[in-house]
C-alpha cells in the first residue's frame, strides 16, 4: 500500500470526523476513538470497514478478527459480535471508514458483469465476516469518496458512481465470494441471512431448527452447514447470542428488573439467565448495567 494513500485517507478521516460518526455522504460513516474501552456487544450490520489508523477487534462465536490500518472488513450478514478498538489514544486515536453495503446494489453489478468478469464461486456459503489488506485501487476508491465531503457541488452526481466502484472492488477482490454472496438471491448466504431475520424477529420464542430450515427452503443437514460456516454458530447459540444482547440493552434501563427483563428475553428460569449472563459478559446482570449505565460508549461493531 502506497504510504502516501493512507496519509490522506488518515487526514480526511481527521477533518471530517463528527461526534455522531455520521457524514454527508449516504451510507458513510467516519470513527474517530481515543480510548480502548472494553469489548462490547453489537450487530454488524452489511457493511465495509477501513482501519486508517489503530485496530478493532471482533469476535464472532469462536472466530476472532482483527483488522488495523490498510486493513478492510466486509460483513455481508448482520451478525452479533463482541468488539472494540484496541490501542487508541487522545494522542492517537483509531481512525475508519464505513459504508453501508447494499445487496440490490451488489446484484446490480453482478448483472452488468460480462462473462468471466468475476471469480467462480466454491459451492456452500462463505464466511460471513472476512477481513483483507486493502489494495491501492479499493483505498483510492475510497479516499476520492471522502474528497466529496469537500465538494458539495460534485457529491450528489458522483458518490454514487464512487460507491459502484467501491463495490466493484471488493466483488473482484480477495474477498468477493463474501461479497457476491450478499447480491445473489439464491445464495446459501441469503438463505442464512433469511434465516438470521427471523431469529432475530422471534428471539424470545423457542424453536425447532428443522421449521427455520423449512423457511429457508434447506434440508437441515444444508441448512447446519451453511448457518455454521457463515455465523460461526449453531441457530440455537445464536438465538442466545441475541437474546443476551437484547437483555443488556434492556437492563441498562431496568437494572433491579433482572427476573422480568430475562423472562423478556426469553429465559423462564431466573438462574439460567443469570449464569448465561455472566458466561457472556463477565458480570452479574445488574452489576453489569449498573456499570454500563456509568458509562459513555462508541458503537463496539464493525462500523468502522
Amino acid at each position: 500500500m502506497t504510504p502516501a494513500l493512507l496519509d490522506d485517507f488518515r487526514a480526511l478521516l481527521e477533518r471530517h470526523a463528527r461526534p455522531d460518526w455520521t457524514t454527508a455522504i449516504d451510507g458513510v460513516l467516519i470513527s474517530r476513538v481515543d480510548r480502548s474501552d472494553p469489548s462490547a456487544p453489537s450487530m454488524t450490520g452489511t457493511v465495509l470497514a477501513v482501519i486508517a489508523q489503530g485496530a478493532k477487534r471482533l469476535a464472532l462465536g469462536d472466530r476472532v478478527y482483527e483488522y488495523g490500518a490498510g486493513q478492510y472488513l466486509v460483513a455481508s450478514v448482520d451478525l452479533p459480535v463482541t468488539g472494540h478498538f484496541v490501542d487508541a489514544s487522545p494522542d492517537r486515536p483509531a481512525l475508519g471508514f464505513g459504508l453501508t453495503l447494499d445487496p440490490s446494489a451488489v446484484a446490480d453489478l453482478l448483472l452488468r458483469a460480462g462473462p468471466g468478469d468475476t471469480p467462480r464461486d466454491a459451492g456452500g456459503a462463505p464466511p460471513g465476516i472476512a477481513v483483507s489488506d486493502a489494495p491501492d485501487a479499493l483505498l483510492d476508491a475510497v479516499v476520492r469518496l471522502l474528497r466529496l465531503l469537500d465538494a458539495p457541488r460534485d457529491r450528489t452526481v458522483l458518490a454514487p458512481l464512487v460507491k459502484r466502484e467501491i463495490l466493484w472492488r471488493l466483488i473482484t477482490g480477495e474477498q468477493g465470494a463474501t461479497v457476491r454472496q450478499l447480491g445473489l438471491a439464491d445464495s446459501g448466504l441469503s438463505h442464512v441471512a433469511r434465516a438470521v431475520g427471523w431469529i432475530r424477529e422471534h428471539y424470545a420464542q423457542p424453536f425447532k431448527v428443522a421449521d427455520v430450515a423449512g423457511l429457508c427452503g434447506m434440508s437441515v443437514s444444508a441448512f447446519h452447514r451453511n448457518f455454521q460456516a457463515v455465523t460461526a454458530m449453531s441457530p440455537i447459540q445464536f438465538q442466545k447470542q441475541i437474546r443476551l444482547q437484547e437483555a443488556r440493552v434492556l437492563l441498562t434501563t431496568h437494572p433491579h428488573d433482572v427476573t422480568a427483563v430475562g423472562r423478556r428475553v426469553g429465559y423462564d428460569n431466573a438462574s439460567q439467565f443469570s449464569r448465561e449472563y455472566r458466561r457472556q459478559f463477565g458480570e452479574a446482570p445488574s452489576k453489569d448495567a449498573a456499570r454500563l449505565r456509568d458509562e459513555a460508549r462508541g458503537p463496539a461493531g464493525v462500523l468502522p
